[in-house]
């Protein structure tokens, strides 16, 4: 039984949102069963697991996005999700109470499913699945967190000076493969002046002006719709301390 609770952690972790799956994970993080042999039946009982369903807030923004997109086809996602999140708040609990209870129906078929997978699953295999799932947990993590990121319209990071010239020049670079190509703006960069340097240098803070500016604006939009696991964790509230004696 210790067993079961143990890999119906995993599975859960596996379902959760981008943003959940990615808290406190590191940048690079190792599998503890590497030296675990995996069968190969595991590939088509992995993909069988569903995914964890959208909250009724992700679900209401994937729906209108493409709505307020049409409507504003020259506006940023971030100015978008702005405006579904203003939508969000306006509307009625009779409205919303329509996504919340797709979200219940959808999580309990969820917890059916993967009940249904277990229950066909032997001990042994149990055991290897949990291997295959963090596996599959940590390659996926940091896509799934990019994909919702992107959705939510989080602004890009700024660009540093080398990366704005390559950027620039790799296009015009002359034919050949792209790792001649990227060696020779390498090179290209490397002979730049100080002063041709400093074009690209001040383009750079020009950027991170921006991304500030943007970033900021992002984060108080991500507090006032619930997500603050979205923030940076400098930007987190901090609990509070304890009261002196």
């Amino acid at each position: 039984m210790a067993l079961l609770r143990g890999v119906w952690g995993v599975l859960s972790a596996l379902g959760k949102s981008g943003a959940a799956l990615c808290a406190d994970c590191g940048s690079r993080l190792r599998s503890p069963f590497s030296f675990v042999y995996v069968p190969r039946w595991f590939s088509s009982t992995l993909i069988s697991y569903p995914k964890k369903p959208m909250t009724s807030y992700v679900r209401f923004s994937k729906e209108q996005l493409p709505i307020f997109k049409a409507q504003n086809p020259d506006a940023k996602n971030s100015e978008l999700i702005k405006k579904i999140a203003e939508v969000w708040r306006e509307l009625p609990d009779s409205e919303k109470k329509i996504y919340e209870d797709a979200y219940k129906a959808d999580w309990q078929a969820y917890k059916e499913e993967i009940n249904r997978i277990q229950e066909q699953l032997t001990p042994s295999q149990m055991v290897s699945l949990e291997k295959e799932i963090m596996q599959k947990r940590l390659k996926k993590k940091a896509i799934i967190k990019k994909r919702e990121l992107t959705m939510l319209g989080k602004p890009k990071r700024p660009r540093s000076a080398y990366n704005i010239y390559i950027s620039e020049r790799f296009q015009e670079a002359k034919d050949g493969s792209s790792q001649l190509k990227l060696k020779a703006v390498n090179e290209s960069w490397k002979n730049l002046s100080s002063s041709q340097k400093q074009v690209y240098i001040q383009l750079a803070e020009d950027d991170k002006i921006r991304y500030f500016n943007e970033i900021k604006s992002w984060e108080e939009q991500m507090v006032e719709v619930g997500r603050i696991d979205l923030l940076r964790r400098k930007m987190q509230p901090q609990a509070k301390s304890t009261e002196k004696r």
